[in-house]
């Protein structure tokens, strides 16, 4: 991102830690990637992201999506996401309810950023 006054304020938090990591950031934008034709909302999922990471957004919003997006990043869940078109429907359920309950909480910001994160991903 080029542009730093898109991206969301982060927090040195303990709770901002989990996404922080980079191997858990590597795998998040891996399946990203590899889901982007089969998730047809990646822009929300992308904007949850870094409403997740913000210091601004309030610990149980963050918690809900950081357990959303760790079920889609994590590779053992109901229905492996290895199998062709059926793969992503379990993890699509679980963040589309977890981006629900919290879209009050991701703002012009995360999506801005999540627009100009998937068009440098393309």
């Amino acid at each position: 991102m080029a542009d730093n006054a898109a991206r969301p304020r982060h927090s040195r938090r303990s709770a901002d830690a989990p996404m922080s990591d980079p191997g858990l950031a590597e795998s998040f934008w891996r399946t990203v990637r590899r889901a982007a034709r089969q998730v047809p909302f990646m822009e929300e999922v992308v904007a949850a992201y870094y409403c997740a990471l913000d210091g601004q957004t309030p610990l149980p919003a963050k918690a809900i999506l950081l357990g959303a997006l760790a079920y889609f990043v994590l590779p053992a869940d109901s229905i492996p996401d290895l199998l062709l078109g059926f793969g992503f429907t379990d993890d699509v359920a679980v963040l589309t309810a977890a981006i629900s309950a919290v879209r009050a909480n991701m703002t012009p910001a995360h999506r801005l950023a999540a627009r100009q994160a998937l068009a440098g991903q393309s």
